[in-house]
């Protein structure tokens, strides 16, 4: 049977890298899973990782900041490349810690077919976001803890969560195709939250400020929703002089902190997971057996 490895869990687990290292070792190709790479010209807020060398990585760059990206457009992305991968002969390997674009890929989703209802947006669009959050959650309290938090503050992502939910299940996915080994990446909440804050330290040395400067000089507005990501909204209120350095810095950790919670929230409920901590020191030898057990066994 097809095989598809899928490298899950929190933000700041090291998911990339280990993806890296197991394409290498098994011949394999990286589709990212993140709803944030995919924009051109966000490559230090979000995250990217670009070996000059080695396997291939896919997901990056795909659309302009301006351009809209959703999971309808992941999955049409994803699916062909996926089955491409399979047969050239190598192992593909999705890494992302973006539940929605994960529970897309191998579950039927409602998100790719449901038509517009304007009847129901005109009557949403007259509600606050916490108003929108609300319904969300009491209707689709799933679909609400795998959005980022970006996602979960943008009006517009609310109102579409809401118009298609509950989810109407529809067209085969690469459940029905594929062999799937998920593999799950976490740790304890207090080595996360370290995590995230050299993290977020290392981004604004590499030059986020100038990233973001960059961005808004290219004249990308501040309420795109790809510059209301984590990395890239905090910036406003110091570029309009509203903010220092430093309380840039703790906004971010404290939204990149915020998104951990929602994302352990939402990992908790699948159950299919092969949970391994990052602190093992034999983390990739462990893995790297649990892989090649299920690899080489051609069902």
């Amino acid at each position: 049977m097809n095989k598809l490895l899928i490298i899950a869990g929190p933000t700041a687990t090291g998911k990339t890298n280990l993806g890296l290292k197991l394409a290498k070792k098994f011949n394999g190709q990286i589709i990212s899973a993140d709803s944030r790479q995919v924009y051109i010209g966000m490559d230090i807020g979000t995250g990217k990782d670009k070996p000059k060398t080695g396997p291939k990585i896919h997901g990056y760059d795909l659309v302009k900041p301006d351009q809209d990206f959703s999971v309808a457009h992941f999955v049409n992305f994803a699916l062909p490349l996926i089955k491409a991968i399979h047969k050239a002969g190598e192992l593909p390997i999705v890494v992302g810690g973006t539940g929605l674009y994960l529970k897309a890929l191998t579950q039927p989703l409602d998100t790719i077919n449901i038509k517009p209802n304007l009847k129901l947006r005109k009557k949403l669009n007259q509600l606050t976001v916490k108003q929108l959050q609300t319904q969300l959650k009491q209707l689709n309290p799933d679909r609400f803890n795998s959005m980022n938090h970006s996602d979960q503050l943008n009006p517009r992502r609310l109102i579409r969560a809401l118009e298609i939910s509950p989810s109407h299940l529809q067209g085969p996915t690469l459940k029905a195709e594929f062999d799937i080994l998920w593999i799950g990446l976490s740790a304890k909440k207090p080595i996360l939250d370290k995590r995230i804050v050299k993290r977020v330290e290392k981004r604004i040395k590499q030059g986020a400020e100038q990233e973001v400067k960059a961005l808004i000089k290219a004249g990308y507005s501040w309420d795109l929703p790809s510059l209301s990501a984590m990395g890239y909204r905090q910036w406003q209120p110091y570029f309009a002089g509203q903010a220092t350095l430093e309380d840039v810095k703790q906004a971010w950790i404290t939204a990149e902190q915020q998104y951990l919670r929602h994302q352990l929230t939402w990992f908790k409920t699948q159950p299919h997971i092969n949970w391994l901590d990052i602190t093992d020191k034999n983390l990739f030898t462990k893995v790297a057996s649990q892989v090649k057990t299920w690899y080489t066994n051609i069902v």
